[in-house]
């Protein structure tokens, strides 16, 4: 008898004699892994495990510990380049993660922010996807009105110098379950009246609308929008740097107070989330600065300075661009700082770990495909 009927015949006894609740909150205990295989045990188990609330238990019960890092590779060209790999922190090798799209020979960038499991990738031209890595569910999404327009501008829109506007992709945690991806960018330059023009996406009628009023500033195309707690941000393009958040309950804009460092380049400055903070690393040579929002003080913080000539000298790695900050990690030993996950954006890319308490940097992970990362904690959530 194989260990998959031998599983599935003790999962229906355990069934048989315990009541489905008391069963509901055995299976909400174990790893994604499994319950993705003990869905084919019985359609109430399949049932149970596609309910909204089911999920949302797994993902309460599996929060805490280390993200894996999703690996959306550049190009898929040629096809034996994996478009999807995910990556265990800890472990030395990547899974690849079949996907339909694989060998259309379409960069798709991924938004730098994961929400409960799910991470949007992207295209300027072309529909762009949901997906739950640990699941392989995906969901395709429709058009906005700016990507028909790159469209319908072809080439002429990079003969204009018109800069790359990136998608944004969070939750309105008051909802429960509304996943909103947003557009916002400059649209003056490119034909449209409003000098700011901000897309939403509703799941429910699986069609893109406008949000009015806009930005109250132009935003600038190149660095990625972040989900924080419940709201977008992105950086104003005007003369002194500032962070405008969208908040996507209220769907209403507003800006955080006046920031200490100064958008220069886009190869200088990131923005990103840390636990929850939003946070911006600044290249100021020979360091790294990586500033903290606090909510409550409505103060940036500094929180990590890097070595950046430490780093080139023991690594052998270009420092043109600021480090993407991915993650800030337990791990097993839980000590008094956490250690910093962060990414080289220049070839070779590599993964690193950085210690607050020795100041030293290690690499995590190399390799060619790495492409764009994003974290994520593996959940069973998808969007109906």
């Amino acid at each position: 008898m194989s260990k998959t009927r031998m599983s599935k015949r003790r999962c229906l006894r355990m069934e048989s004699l315990l009541h489905h609740d008391v069963v509901e909150r055995i299976l909400e205990k174990l790893p994604v892994n499994s319950l993705m295989r003990f869905k084919a045990v019985s359609k109430q188990w399949k049932s149970t495990m596609e309910s909204r609330y089911f999920q949302y238990r797994v993902l309460k019960q599996s929060g805490g510990g280390d993200p894996d890092v999703l690996m959306v590779s550049v190009f898929t060209d040629p096809p034996s380049i994996e478009s999807l790999k995910t990556l265990v922190l800890g472990s030395s090798s990547s899974l690849k993660i079949p996907t339909p799209w694989e060998k259309d020979n379409t960069e798709y960038p991924v938004s730098s922010s994961s929400c409960e499991g799910l991470v949007c990738i992207y295209n300027p031209h072309k529909s762009g996807f949901v997906v739950n890595p640990t699941t392989r569910w995906y969901r395709p999404l429709p058009l906005c009105e700016f990507q028909q327009l790159m469209i319908r501008l072809g080439e002429s829109n990079f003969k204009l110098g018109h800069p790359l506007f990136k998608v944004g992709f969070g939750k309105d945690i008051f909802a429960g379950t509304t996943y909103k991806p947003v557009w916002l960018y400059k649209s003056s330059e490119i034909g449209l009246e409003n000098a700011t023009t901000c897309e939403v996406l509703d799941f429910s009628t699986n069609a893109w609308r406008y949000v009015t009023p806009a930005s109250p500033y132009r935003v600038l195309g190149c660095p990625d929008p972040v989900f924080v707690d419940r709201s977008l941000h992105w950086f104003t393009d005007c003369q002194e740097t500032k962070v405008v958040s969208f908040d996507l309950h209220t769907e209403a804009f507003q800006v955080i107070s006046k920031a200490p460092f100064v958008y220069t380049n886009p190869h200088e400055i990131v923005m990103c989330n840390l636990n929850n903070r939003l946070c911006v690393s600044e290249k100021k040579w020979p360091n790294q600065v990586i500033w903290s929002f606090n909510s409550h003080t409505k103060k940036w913080d500094k929180m990590f300075s890097i070595d950046l000539e430490l780093i080139h000298f023991w690594h052998d790695v270009p420092v043109y661009c600021a480090f993407m900050p991915l993650a800030l990690l337990d791990g097993k030993k839980k000590p008094k700082k956490k250690k910093l996950l962060f990414c080289g954006r220049e070839l070779p890319k590599k993964l690193f770990t950085y210690d607050p308490e020795t100041k030293l940097a290690d690499v995590a992970f190399s390799a060619e495909s790495i492409g764009y990362p994003v974290c994520y904690f593996q959940s069973i959530v998808s969007i109906l």
